[in-house]
């Protein structure tokens, strides 16, 4: 009995033996299996089969660039022929003289003066000449513009002061010359072209820069008595052109100064654009030559002459007669005091 129970024993452990490793052959052959059908499915994908999972596309709108406020300056074209009889080169070529330099210890009396430009005297007439040239449009502001615009010169913010302190940008000039970009509400006449649903929609107005608003400059220099030359000598320091705002009905409300430009820096530039001359056509001056020579008319709206308080002559004297000629008496006290250092 015993040995017959030795030989189940034995028979029943190598049947269990047997069947482990029928177990474990089938589930390598399931794991290689699902390897290999892994590899091709991969293989198949990567070989452009019908499977390839399509691009994602980007449904959300682009955002739309927000309106800016810009002036739009015309590019000049150039004349592909000679435009006058003779050849013009002299333009091309003029460079401005240099300053005689003024010691500090000679410069024994010295006073400022603001003046006021209105383009609209007759001596003032070519800073509106509207005519465009070889070398861009001959409009004063245009000139300043294209200058500001291109790098040239650089603008200062005449709304904090007159000390050329703080620099503008052409964006910052924009936005004071046209403003800033205006949303309205309009009506939508794609969607409700009757106008009986009461749809509407919001648009963006850029109001366009107008050359003709500005109508008065501000020019800012120094009257100088140098006792070596024993001469006055008189220098301008800045520009500053002022926008005309104008109430609802039309009439004149006041003028705001816009930017400042330094002009020693400016001359160079001056000196490459020819002023309008209505008398002779072929005897035209370059701007430089324009103000270095006075060929201009203005009105003095500030002075240091006994002026502690640093205000403009309005602000004192209302009424617009009087406030001419306490110009021409400031005219009169720089005159009076070269002419009584003489003794006859």
């Amino acid at each position: 009995m015993k040995k017959q129970l030795i030989r189940l024993c034995l028979l029943a452990m190598v049947f269990a033996l047997a069947a482990g490793s029928a177990e474990a052959q089938v589930k390598r052959t399931t794991k290689k299996r699902t390897v290999v059908a892994k590899k091709k499915n991969t293989s198949k994908n990567q070989g452009g089969s019908n499977t390839a999972v399509a691009p994602v596309k980007d449904t959300t709108a682009a955002p739309v660039a927000a309106l800016e406020a810009d002036i739009k300056l015309d590019t000049p074209r150039r004349s592909l022929r000679n435009d006058a009889i003779v050849e013009r080169n002299l333009v091309k070529d003029r460079t401005p003289l240099p300053y005689e330099h003024i010691r500090e210890d000679d410069a024994v009396y010295r006073q400022r003066i603001w003046r006021e430009i209105d383009v609209h005297e007759k001596m003032n007439l070519p800073f509106v000449y509207k005519a465009t040239e070889d070398n861009g449009n001959q409009r004063f502001i245009n000139i300043l513009l294209n200058g500001i615009k291109s790098g040239q010169i650089t603008a200062f913010d005449a709304n904090i002061d007159d000390r050329f302190t703080t620099p503008m940008t052409f964006k910052d000039i924009a936005v004071s010359m046209v403003g800033k970009p205006n949303t309205i509400q309009i009506s939508d006449a794609k969607n409700d072209p009757d106008g009986s649903k009461g749809l509407t929609k919001d648009t963006t107005i850029l109001q366009e820069f107008n050359p003709d608003a500005i109508e008065r400059y501000l020019i800012k220099e120094e009257w100088v008595f140098d006792k070596e030359s024993s001469r006055m000598t008189v220098r301008i320091l800045g520009i500053c052109p002022e926008k005309t705002i104008l109430n609802p009905d039309g009439s004149f409300r006041f003028a705001l100064p816009v930017f400042w430009v330094y002009y020693p820096d400016l001359r160079p530039m001056l000196a490459k654009f020819e002023a309008y001359n209505g008398k002779n056509f072929g005897g035209r001056m370059s701007w430089e030559e324009l103000f270095e020579s006075r060929i201009f008319s203005g009105r003095i709206v500030k002075s240091t002459i006994d002026n502690p308080g640093d205000n403009y002559v309005e602000m004192f004297i209302k009424d617009p007669i009087l406030r001419l000629l306490e110009g021409e008496k400031i005219k009169e006290k720089i005159f009076n005091y070269e002419q009584d250092l003489w003794s006859y």
